[in-house]
This record gives C-alpha cells, structure tokens and sequence, in this order.
C-alpha cells in the first residue's frame, strides 16, 4: 500500500489523525500536532489528495516555507507529519518503506542561535508584584508569576502542579517528581517567596487538595478545579503589557535560568532546574556562546572621535 487511506472526509481523517494524537503524553505537544497535521490534510485536499509520499510531505514542507514560517515551526509541524508516517506503518494504513522515506525528510537548517526573551532582575521583581495582591484573581496570578519566574516551570507545568507536589526535603520546600516534557521526572527547590505566594493563594481561596492554580470568574469564585494553559498565556501577556513589555510565559523559564547564571548557578544545576535533556539546551537557554552583557567586543579599546 503506497498512500493513506483514501481522502474520505473529517471521519476518516479524525481516525487516521488520533493514531498520532493517542502516542503523544504532553498535552501542549498534542494541540500543536493537531493542528500541524490539519494544515497538512487541508493542504493535501488543496493539491487534489496526493499519495502520502516523501515527495508530497517535502512540498508541504517547501509551501512551509514560503508562507514564511521559522524554521523551528516548519520542523515542528514535519515532527508531526513523520510521526503520522511511523504510526499509519505500524497499523498497516502505509507501506513501511514510504513511512521511512518520510521520516527522512530533512528539516529547515535554522543558522545561528535566537536570542530569545528574558527579563532583567528590576523587571522580573516589577512583573511578580504587578498583581494586584488584594483580589482573589490578583493572588492567584501572583502565584502564577511566582511558579514561572522562580521555579522555571513551563506552563503545562504550571498548572498540572498539586498540592501534594510541594514537600519538604532536607529542611527546605520542593516540587517533588514533578513530570516534564517527554515524561522526565525533577524535583525543583521552591524559593521562600514562591512558597508565600502560592500559600497565600491557597489560603485564601481555600485549597488543600488537587491542583494549585484554578480558573476563576470575573466576581473572583473558583469555576473550576485547574487552569488551562492558554489563560497561564493570557496572564502572561496581559502583565507584560502592563510593563510595557511583549511577554510569553517561556521567556520567564528562561528569565529565570539567566537569573540563576548571573547569580553565579552552575550551568548544570540550572540544567536539572529546568528538566533539560542536554546541557545545550541550557547553553542556548542562557546565550552562553554569546554574552551580550559582557560582550567581547566590548573590550576592543577603539573610540569615536567626533569632528
């Protein structure tokens, strides 16, 4: 069998989807996959329903690129279509050897390294206190803040966190076993001030059980026992722009990994903060091939006279 399974409607293509869909354990990997591989049927129905190829995924990925999309989104959506390759094999929907042309496509070379977004210390202290303290929303997201700046947490993190991950260990507060990206367990000292701000939430909205951070109305009543990452964004965005600031709720886990390196963090212990796989990541996390506070270049001894 050398294509998917005929082009025959949402039905057909919601079945073929959720084989990709029912392997991936992180919800936020799960939306982005969904999505990705949408784009792809209704760009496959556009072209006329072409074969599942290695030559039809390297258009898709080639009309990627002319839409203008970053590298690391174009390599991202592929992650999902060769995915799809590899899961329709093992069930008999593609013949296996077009399943490993497809999972050979090569991705987009992204050069050089993106600096990405952090805030400096004077910022990130203005960002955790912008909440107002004296309302139940204002408590909640200073908690919220609280967890993403001091403790590194993604926001699928965030709010899958329980009361029953916060423990003590070796006379300090911690997450324990707190599950990551791609199922990987870390346990995660919690700064005083985190610890505050989340107690002082819990008080007052009278959690003692399941989830930390949950969804509230406009009057400040708990609506529902957790909080979707979409309102971890939401917050996020809305404080930055109170600052005056383009946030995003990874630039404060990479806040504060910069803040623990300044702080004089060895990088491999911000490398277990953070859950990383590889002590590049963290590389990447901080610039450290590219020191923009320090810069080399800096040192040159060259003036500007002017005339």
């Amino acid at each position: 069998m050398t294509s998917l399974v005929p082009y025959l409607g949402p039905a057909t293509l919601e079945a073929v989807k959720r084989l990709v869909l029912d392997a991936v354990s992180s919800p936020s990997t799960r939306t982005m996959y969904a999505k990705a591989l949408d784009d792809f049927f209704l760009w496959r129905a556009e072209q006329g329903s072409p074969a599942f190829s290695r030559a039809a995924v390297q258009a898709h990925r080639a009309a990627l690129e002319a839409k203008g999309y970053a590298p690391s989104t174009v390599n991202q959506r592929l992650a999902a279509i060769k995915k799809l390759a590899k899961e329709a094999g093992a069930n008999g929907l593609l013949d296996s050897a077009v399943a490993a042309g497809i999972d050979q496509v090569p991705g987009v070379r992204q050069q050089g390294t993106r600096a990405g977004n952090w805030l400096t210390k004077a910022q990130a202290g203005a960002l955790i206190n912008c909440p107002d303290a004296a309302t139940m929303k204002g408590k909640r997201d200073r908690a919220l803040l609280a967890l993403l700046v001091g403790c590194g947490l993604r926001r699928g993190e965030a709010v899958a966190l329980t009361i029953d991950h916060i423990q003590q260990r070796d006379g300090r507060w911690v997450i324990v076993d707190l599950r990551g990206k791609h199922g990987r367990l870390r346990t995660i000292a919690v700064p005083a001030w985190v610890k505050q701000a989340v107690d002082l939430w819990c008080d007052a909205a009278g959690i003692t059980a399941d989830r930390i951070l949950r969804s509230l109305n406009r009057h400040g009543q708990i609506t529902g026992e957790s909080l979707s990452p979409q309102a971890v964004l939401a917050a996020a965005v809305f404080y930055g722009e109170q600052l005056g600031l383009r946030l995003r709720p990874h630039d404060l886990r990479r806040t504060c990994a910069k803040l623990c390196r300044s702080g004089g963090g060895e990088l491999e212990q911000i490398q277990l903060l953070l859950g990383h796989a590889s002590i590049q990541t963290t590389e990447r996390y901080l610039g450290t091939r590219q020191d923009l506070a320090d810069a080399p270049n800096d040192r040159l001894g060259l003036e500007w006279k002017e005339d």
